[in-house]
């Protein structure tokens, strides 16, 4: 017998007909995410967007699981490109999330003054004020509900400051305590 079996047997048991989109999206909002931009450049042309669903897949090879909403237009330009870069914010970077939230593909508006940006190995645009930068190639993807779901090989990582990241949590942006995490010899 494994060591839940007895749990298992003694919680009450739910049942739930439907979970309305409502419903789960208020279930979600409790649950606290890291705040990334997503960007991309190439052929089909340079564009990025806020997310919170991204997360470590491997660390062999090293990838990660990016989602983004299919009715994007820029969920299209990543998906084409072949490229992004996740760009992991820091605790007081709320204002270059909310400027890639929405949909801006105006080519009048240009989203990337929020702060300085150079390029990575796959020439998508990276935050160089960012907590972290992942450059990755697109190595897999498939359409699940209404989300893209990428998954991104790391063809470069640059951690280039210290500090904590942005946190969104109950439709928030919030910040962890202070940290006095050190950055680790040689990275830079």
């Amino acid at each position: 017998m494994n060591d839940i079996g007895p749990i298992r047997n003694c919680l009450p048991k739910v049942t739930v007909d439907t979970v309305s989109s409502e419903l789960f999206r208020e279930a979600m909002s409790y649950v606290a995410s890291a705040v990334s931009v997503v960007t991309t450049d190439g052929a089909s042309g340079c564009a990025g967007m806020t997310v919170s669903s991204m997360c470590s897949v491997s660390d062999d090879p090293p990838s990660v699981l990016v989602c983004l909403n299919r009715v994007s237009p820029v969920s299209e330009i990543v998906r084409t490109n072949g490229t992004m870069c996740v760009n992991v914010l820091r605790d007081n970077q709320d204002y270059v999330s909310v400027a890639f939230a929405g949909d801006y593909l105006d080519a009048n508006v240009d989203l990337f003054v929020s702060g300085d940006w150079d390029r990575m190995a796959t020439g998508a645009p990276a935050f160089t004020e960012a907590l972290v930068n992942l450059d990755c190639l697109i190595e897999g993807e498939m359409l699940y509900g209404t989300h893209h779901v990428l998954i991104g090989r790391i063809q470069n990582v640059r951690i280039n400051v210290r500090g904590d990241p942005l946190i969104y949590s109950a439709r928030q942006y919030r910040a962890l305590l202070p940290s006095d995490r050190a950055k680790p010899d040689g990275v830079g």
